[in-house]
């Protein structure tokens, strides 16, 4: 089994959290069964909720084992105590609430927006009369038998909220200890420096019309939204790097081809610490794979950032991309919190306490077998406890409220095998089938967009992470379409180590068909196969054909960034830059004439790059931010690019809905896919298995599908050197004609033929002489 290029580089891994998996590994299996999931989205309706009126304000937060909570409330949300302070009653399931009157806290000096957090007590550190701010009455461990960190100095992010006032950390206040536990920081009160809920009105969803279109006709363009704009001088420049800004880029994507935009994290994330070294990435979190909340639309990427702000001006974008006809992905992080994982290694105990933790550390973190540490496989800090039906709630009632309230039509799941897990402490077991898997909740309770389009959710899974039983390729619940990184890498291999790493011509095929090896088995399609050459962690699709090996130790703004796979198979083509442009022009080729959904990154479609370093994590800067003054070399990538996509777009057969089959099935002769060697023959058993030949042909027969060109044939030649092609029937009374050839001496602004503009170039037996390293398209007419 090819295993991915590791996801988790997107982030260090530090040798404590490294160490918390390894002891984890060791210790006895703990597995639990949870009871059955609570059906019905919200409906424990957590959160802070203003009444109809506008009158009163009902706090409603979980917690299994607390034994008190308060809530406290501010005018403002930092540097200062807080304004007032209630006590919240328990009921018999563990959620705990209390109703403030508005006029009573405008009494209390809070005469706008209300901030809050939330003090929690339990068997680890129970009340005790005498106890205040920054003391330690009450305290017995930091860690109890089951689990608890329970320590009411530190004051708790809401995980309901709708927004949050600021990061933990940020410019003037960059301690994390502040948040720590332990003996030396336990009894630091974090309430002045704590970020806090933010109560707002509910949202009226106000995000236009939701396209509906199948999956399986999607391009989908994977774009980190601040990088989108930042530097783009077509956009004002408040609104560069934001919500706003992205949404004018509506009419750009859709010149491209682009259906649907896949941004990178939205959700709150710490990054307000990024510019504190403007030209240094100590601490920087640019992609936002560390979340804070679950619900908070980032305000790092609102041009409104008052209370309210960025949740309006986020459904405003969605609002623009709808009205071009685009849908909105999300990238999604729910399989590890921004609260992090244990401090260093040694035996060290200390950990940060901002939210979850804080709250219910057992319900909402998966915990080794002795309850004592996070358990780790996943190399980002500690896993999220997928398999409990509460904090699944979490996950489901976050994801409804993106879809329902924010507008999102779609969300790529990171780490997603997380998701599939059926223990919630001291080991790690996927199960695709398991009907209590946050998996198969989401699906139950949001239904998947079906294969025809309408109404539904698009479901897409990183099926992978590092640690054992991560790697699920093909092993995904129906209704989950995945990353196909067997695709990536079986076409990395052939194009860039050839006669190293050997690929079958029938390996080649299954990839280019839809991948039924992996997706046919259990009763999914063609679409639930997300096709990519490139993805924001890694190369970019101009570094994989310009690069041997990483290089992220580079000086600012290139770097440094630590990390990155080393495996990456890449060749920088004996810097030849013909030769690797024409690579990027077949690696974005095989994504357009590929079964299955493409995904395209960001710049890619003018060969964007960034100087070999495959893990810019942390570099929100200039270099990592898509560029606007392409060179004529890259205007000429771009249209290549945009004409292959409305190809794609214009010909049905190049997007089944089931995987294609070997019958001639309407009588014209053609069957609905052949294969063919260069000499214009049926492959062998031999052919197939036989690494060392390098080229293959396939033509599809049109009229199965209702497409305007009776039939699309497809040559590929990934050897050295020329390879003649004998073409094979184009249907009775038709000729082939030339869409494009991927060779360097076909390069420019018509590399692709503008419809109607094709080349001639005969019937059956025709031969072609296609250069090294180059593919041809032709359709029938």
């Amino acid at each position: 089994m090819t295993m991915p290029v590791p996801p988790a580089s997107r982030a260090r891994a530090t040798l404590a959290a490294l160490l918390c998996a390894a002891l984890a590994s060791v210790a006895a299996p703990l597995v639990t069964a949870p009871a059955p999931a609570v059906a019905g989205i919200d409906s424990r309706t957590l959160g802070a909720r203003y009444d109809s009126a506008a009158s009163r304000i009902t706090f409603r937060v979980h917690s299994s084992a607390a034994t008190r909570m308060t809530v406290n409330l501010y005018a403002v949300p930092t540097g200062t105590q807080e304004n007032a302070s209630y006590l919240l009653t328990r009921d018999t399931v563990g959620t705990f609430s209390v109703t403030v009157d508005v006029a009573a806290l405008r009494s209390a000096g809070i005469t706008g927006t209300v901030y809050y957090g939330y003090r929690a007590w339990g068997p680890n550190w129970p009340y005790r009369t005498g106890w205040t701010k920054g003391s330690s009455v009450g305290f017995v461990a930091d860690v109890d038998a089951t689990g608890n960190r329970f320590n009411p100095n530190k004051l708790l992010l809401d995980p309901y909220a709708r927004e949050i006032s600021h990061d933990p950390l940020r410019p003037g206040m960059t301690s994390s200890t502040v948040y720590a536990s332990g003996p030396t920081h336990r009894n630091v009160d974090s309430g002045p420096h704590a970020a806090k809920g933010v109560v707002l009105p509910t949202a009226t969803p106000a995000f236009g019309t939701k396209p509906g279109r199948a999956l399986k006709d999607d391009l989908v363009y994977e774009v980190h939204l601040r990088g989108l704009t930042r530097n783009d001088p077509s956009v004002p420049a408040a609104y560069r790097g934001t919500y706003r800004g992205a949404g004018m880029k509506a009419a750009y994507l859709a010149s491209l081809g682009v259906t649907a935009v896949e941004f990178l994290p939205l959700q709150e994330t710490q990054n307000d610490t990024n510019d504190v070294d403007p030209t240094g990435t100590t601490g920087d979190n640019y992609w936002g794979y560390m979340t804070l909340n679950y619900f908070a639309p980032d305000r790092r990427y609102a041009y409104d950032r008052s209370p309210g702000g960025p949740t309006r001006e986020f459904q405003q974008m969605v609002k623009a991309f709808h009205d071009a006809g685009i849908k909105v992905l999300l990238d999604v992080v729910y399989n590890h919190t921004g609260e992090g994982g244990v401090y260093s290694s040694g035996g060290s105990n200390v950990y940060d306490i901002v939210s979850w933790r804080g709250l219910d550390n057992p319900t909402y973190y998966s915990l080794t077998a002795d309850r004592q540490s996070s358990w780790d496989n996943t190399g980002v800090g500690g896993n999220y406890n997928t398999y409990n039906p509460v904090a699944q709630d979490l996950i489901v009632d976050s994801l409804a409220y993106w879809k329902n309230t924010l507008g999102v039509d779609g969300f790529r799941h990171d780490l997603a095998s997380v998701l599939g897990n059926t223990c919630q402490h001291g080991c790690f077991s996927y199960s695709r089938t398991d009907p209590n898997t946050a998996l198969n909740r989401i699906t139950r309770e949001m239904p998947p967009r079906s294969g025809g389009g309408g109404t539904g959710v698009d479901w897409i899974a990183e099926p992978w992470a590092l640690g054992a039983g991560t790697y699920q390729v093909g092993n995904f619940p129906a209704g989950w379409s995945e990353w196909n990184g067997q695709y990536r890498d079986t076409l990395r291999r052939d194009q860039n180590k050839l006669g190293v790493a050997p690929v079958t011509p029938g390996q080649l095929a299954d990839r280019f068909a839809g991948s039924s090896d992996l997706y046919g088995d259990d009763g999914r399609r063609p679409w639930h196969s997300v096709n990519f050459m490139v993805a924001h962690d890694g190369f970019t699709l101009a570094d994989l054909y310009a690069c041997n090996s990483k290089n992220n130790n580079q000086a600012w703004p290139y770097g440094p960034s630590d990390g990155g796979s080393d495996d990456n198979i890449s060749w920088d083509h004996g810097g030849i830059a013909a030769d690797q442009r024409r690579a990027a022009r077949n690696g974005h080729a095989f994504l357009m004439l590929s079964a299955g959904t493409p995904m395209v990154t960001g710049g890619d479609e003018v060969l964007r790059g960034i100087r070999c370093n495959n893990n810019p994590y942390n570099l929100d800067s200039s270099a990592n931010w898509l560029g606007w003054s392409p060179t004529a070399e890259q205007s000429t990538f771009r249209t290549f690019a945009s004409r292959l996509a409305a190809f794609r777009h214009a010909h049905p057969a190049l997007r089944p809905a089931s995987f294609y089959s070997a019958a001639d099935t309407n009588g014209n002769g053609l069957a609905q896919l052949a294969w063919f060697t260069p000499a214009g023959i049926s492959p062998d058993g031999a052919y197939w298995g036989n690494a060392n030949n390098h080229a293959l042909g396939w033509r599809i027969d049109g009229t199965e599908f209702g497409d305007p060109a009776p039939a699309i044939y497809v040559g590929y030649n990934g050897w050295s050197g020329d390879v003649n092609f004998t073409l094979p029937s184009p249907g009775a009374g038709k000729n082939w004609y030339r869409v494009t050839d991927t060779a360097t001496w076909a390069e420019g602004a018509n590399q692709v033929a503008v419809p109607g503009s094709e080349t001639l170039l005969g019937g059956q037996g025709t031969n072609y002489l296609l250069r090294g390293h180059s593919l041809l398209l032709l359709i029938a007419r």
